[in-house]
């Protein structure tokens, strides 16, 4: 048989059919390795990694590593003499060329990122001197709260002022943050970060000896040339236990207050003392170990138990929900209710059934919020929230839908509705909210140095926010004349209400 000629054109088709095989070839190849790797991948990895694999989360452990590295030779803020007017008003001339020139070299100013940062030489006695007092006395563990709770552990739980500090003065070689820069002139900041440790000061020290220091802070910070100019509407004040500089509290109400909640009953806060728009709530450090997504995954299949709580079952105020929930629940098929305990053994129990369950029960307590919320939040354990008086951290920047429950108090002690609502939780939006979880942990995780995403990060974020109105309101204050409103209010405030919902 004769050989058929090929021409130009049946080697053009050819050649066109030849691409067109490999390209599909190429497509099939690419959607198998593809297919393959989604079989193997883990459900609950986290598609934003942490820049830093192994920062220090342990509060002792970074006090430690931070008194002994850290130089403890400063220079001292303190007032000397009377602040008089004329001080006053030349760090204000000074203070207010500084912003009109910012107005005109940045077009996003005072919107503008990284916000500026004058941190506070505070005296020994207010800083180091305390963070040395309970270094030296945290293993004592028999110092306890009159409800029996370890008095380090409670330190330990509000330790923001020490985290957001170590990382203020961190060398900037050494700091991940971008969005915040220390500034060594007070004249350039658009905020004054006040370095006293509230907290440990109640605790550690003697009733009287621990209200005349609260008095000297007091008398200190508000000496300040930067305090009069603004009346301490841009000084950072963190008093995150509801306890904390209680004494003293109504001569700084216009500070920036770093709180754990807002109870509204009146029982920690004034009313008019403290507000979303002003303040800013911040997370308690968890008291379990961090599940990570390894952990998660691993015990995803150990989660047998439906609803879990550890904790006290009797508190005062709006924790009085606790009892009628334990009256509700405690003999239910799938639910484990159990006494909380202090130290290692209570711990390790409180991790224990958390890792080991699908839900955990987050009721109030004495105040509305508890650390409870973010052990779960942290051992992959979905938040069933009934506290209708819960304001939550960075809340303008995370949506807790995607993460946990929220019940209310008259719904949740309804004979059977609660065991009802989470049984009919399907699968695949209990994975789904589980995912989730894996990914805001790390908006919780307090460390050394702070990480990008993390609690610190996000104060800061949410911080920035609130300056246009700071300084709307502290240029209101240097103008008004005595027959003006003295006070310029918007009472639209909404009640908290909380419905039930479902991630949907």
């Amino acid at each position: 048989m004769a050989l058929l000629k090929q021409t130009p054109l049946t080697i053009a088709r050819s050649n066109a059919k030849s691409r067109i095989l490999l390209f599909t070839l190429f497509l099939f190849a690419f959607s198998l390795l593809f297919a393959i790797f989604s079989l193997t991948r883990n459900p609950y990895s986290d598609p934003y990694p942490t820049p830093n694999a192994k920062p220090e989360t342990s509060f002792v452990a970074s006090i430690e590593r931070f008194l002994a590295q850290t130089s403890q030779r400063f220079r001292d803020d303190t007032v000397t003499s009377l602040t008089e007017d004329g001080v006053v008003r030349k760090f204000d001339d000074v203070a207010s060329k500084i912003e009109r020139q910012r107005v005109y070299e940045d077009s996003y100013y005072p919107l503008s990122l990284p916000i500026r940062v004058y941190v506070y030489e505070m005296p020994r006695k207010f800083t180091y001197d305390l963070l040395w007092l309970f270094r030296n006395t945290y293993k004592d563990t028999s110092n306890l709260t009159s409800n029996g709770s370890p008095v380090h552990r409670l330190i330990e739980q509000h330790s923001i002022d020490y985290w957001l500090w170590a990382d203020l003065i961190a060398p900037e070689s050494e700091r991940l943050l971008k969005n915040v820069v220390r500034v060594r002139r007070q004249e350039e900041a658009d905020f004054f970060y006040i370095p006293f440790f509230t907290t440990i000061s109640f605790f550690l020290l003697e009733k009287q000896e621990c209200k005349a220091l609260y008095r000297e802070a007091l008398k200190w910070v508000t000496d300040q040339p930067a305090w009069k100019r603004s009346e301490g509407r841009d000084h950072i004040l963190p008093v995150h236990h509801p306890w904390s500089f209680k004494s003293v509290r109504r001569y700084v109400k216009n500070a920036i207050w770093l709180l754990p909640d807002m109870d509204s009953t009146g029982n920690w806060y004034k009313p008019g003392q403290v507000s979303l728009e002003k303040d800013l709530i911040l997370p308690y450090v968890p008291n379990v170990d961090f599940c990570d997504v390894k952990c998660v995954s691993e015990s995803e299949s150990k989660r047998s138990t439906l609803l879990f709580f550890r904790g006290r079952l009797k508190r005062n105020a709006g924790g009085k929900i606790r009892a009628k929930l334990v009256a509700e629940l405690s003999s239910a098929e799938g639910v484990v209710i159990e006494e909380g305990t202090a130290g290692e053994v209570g711990k390790a129990a409180a991790q224990n059934g958390m890792r080991r369950s699908i839900f955990c029960l987050n009721p109030a307590g004495d105040t509305p919020s508890s650390a409870r919320l973010f052990d779960a939040i942290v051992s992959g354990c979905i938040p069933v929230i009934v506290s209708d008086e819960l304001e939550l951290p960075f809340e303008g920047i995370l949506d807790y839908r995607k993460i946990a429950l929220f019940v209310s108090s008259s719904d949740a002690t309804q004979p059977g509705y609660l065991l009802k609502f989470l049984r009919g939780i399907s699968p695949a939006q209990i994975r789904e909210m589980r995912r989730n979880l894996v990914q805001y942990s790390r908006h919780f995780l307090y460390s050394s140095p702070a990480q990008p995403l993390g609690p610190e990060d996000l104060v800061w974020r949410m911080i920035a926010g609130k300056l246009v109105n700071i300084k709307l309101h502290t240029r209101r204050s240097q103008r008004v004349v005595k027959e003006s409103r003295s006070i310029c209010t918007c009472d639209c405030r909404r009640a908290n209400f909380t419905s039930t919902t479902s991630l949907s």
